[in-house]
């Protein structure tokens, strides 16, 4: 291995370990209370190497967020991939989602839960990379909506982050360990997105919910490919 390599790898290692402190130190002791000097004193580096790597802490928040991002757009591809239903997909892929929450509480929490931490608007084209799951998301609640299976009074957009949100809620109980002794958070939250699917086939529902243009939100533009397997 060559002195460059060499370099480059050790950088690489550096940066990462920088990051997992960070997260381990914003879960634990919240963003707003950690300083760039703990995440320093936590891998025994000085502050100075550290801002070397990220010229601030909200610049390692959205490393972290971005990870965390890659790997839900990853679990979500890997879970729907082979089916080729779109309401199997959509169901599938929402499920991945409330895994997600179970299988990286720290990274979940930091993205979804956190409230002091910077905004995601800050820097949404660095997660643009996440539209492709949102599209395809969309363009599923899009299928079921053309085949009559969804009311024909949802935006597929806005329905998503119905959706979303369910879940969301669902995960977040479970994390936060708010059920009583005995109750099943993953039997409450496959109700809960049971509930709100059938909810959607009944012609009554409609969404008032406008969703923003955003790196989460698939345009008019963005090819969707959510229906290439049906």
């Amino acid at each position: 291995m060559g002195t460059k390599e060499r370099q480059e790898r050790d950088r690489s290692r550096i940066r990462q370990a920088i990051l997992t402190a960070a997260r381990e130190l914003f879960i634990t002791e919240g963003y707003r209370n950690v300083s760039m000097r703990k995440i320093a004193e936590r891998i025994e580096y000085s502050p100075a190497a550290i801002y070397s790597y990220f010229p601030a802490k909200d610049d390692i928040f959205f490393a972290l967020a971005e990870e965390g991002f890659r790997l839900l757009a990853d679990q979500t591809q890997a879970t729907t991939q082979d089916v080729a239903d779109p309401l199997a997909r959509l169901r599938r892929g929402l499920w991945g989602f409330y895994e997600f929450s179970k299988a990286h509480a720290q990274y979940f929490e930091l993205m979804f839960l956190d409230r002091s931490v910077p905004s995601l608007g800050q820097d949404f084209q660095r997660f643009e990379f996440f539209q492709q799951t949102t599209a395809r998301a969309e363009g599923d609640i899009r299928a079921c909506i053309d085949r009559g299976e969804f009311s024909k009074a949802l935006d597929p957009a806005a329905a998503l982050h119905v959706l979303w949100v369910g879940m969301l809620g669902a995960a977040s109980i479970g994390l936060a360990q708010r059920l009583a002794p005995g109750e099943d958070p993953d039997a409450l939250a496959h109700d809960v997105l049971e509930s709100l699917l059938a909810g959607f086939t009944t012609n009554i529902v409609r969404t008032t919910f406008v969703a923003s243009e955003c790196a989460f939100h698939a345009s008019d533009e963005t090819p969707v490919e959510a229906n290439e397997h049906a």
